[in-house]
């Protein structure tokens, strides 16, 4: 099982966990996209990483084009951090807290996210 990513602001404590998909609807080293709330959640899965499994959720809309295809940019690595490139303009955004590295004023909202069994949990409120 792995343990949520990124630095967080909340404790796992105040987080509220749910279930979001299954582990069979995740693409290893490649994004899927699900519900959130109304909102559009990209999941990427990394399972032989480095630091062991890992999963991150990242909003799947593209700040500079507004487009909803983050979920379908490519993993790879840039200066240490594990990345996702935007399909459109290749900007790159880190998997770990949304920062883009090209454009310091874009960022994707990112969120706590677990793998419990078969179930993938995203941590809300």
């Amino acid at each position: 099982m792995s343990q949520p990513n990124a630095v967080r602001m909340q404790s796992r404590e105040s987080a509220s966990w749910r279930a979001l998909c299954s582990r069979r609807d995740l693409v290893a080293h490649s994004g899927v996209v699900a519900w959130l709330d109304g909102e559009q959640v990209a999941l990427f899965h990394l399972p032989d990483n480095e630091a062991g499994e890992q999963i991150f959720a990242i909003a799947n809309k593209d700040p500079k084009s507004g487009a909803n295809v983050i979920g379908r940019g490519i993993v790879g690595q840039l200066k240490g951090d594990l990345v996702i490139a935007s399909p459109l303009y290749k900007q790159h955004f880190r998997l770990q807290d949304g920062a883009c590295l090209e454009y310091p004023e874009q960022r994707l909202q990112v969120w706590p996210v677990r793998l419990n069994g078969d179930a993938v949990e995203i941590a809300t409120g």
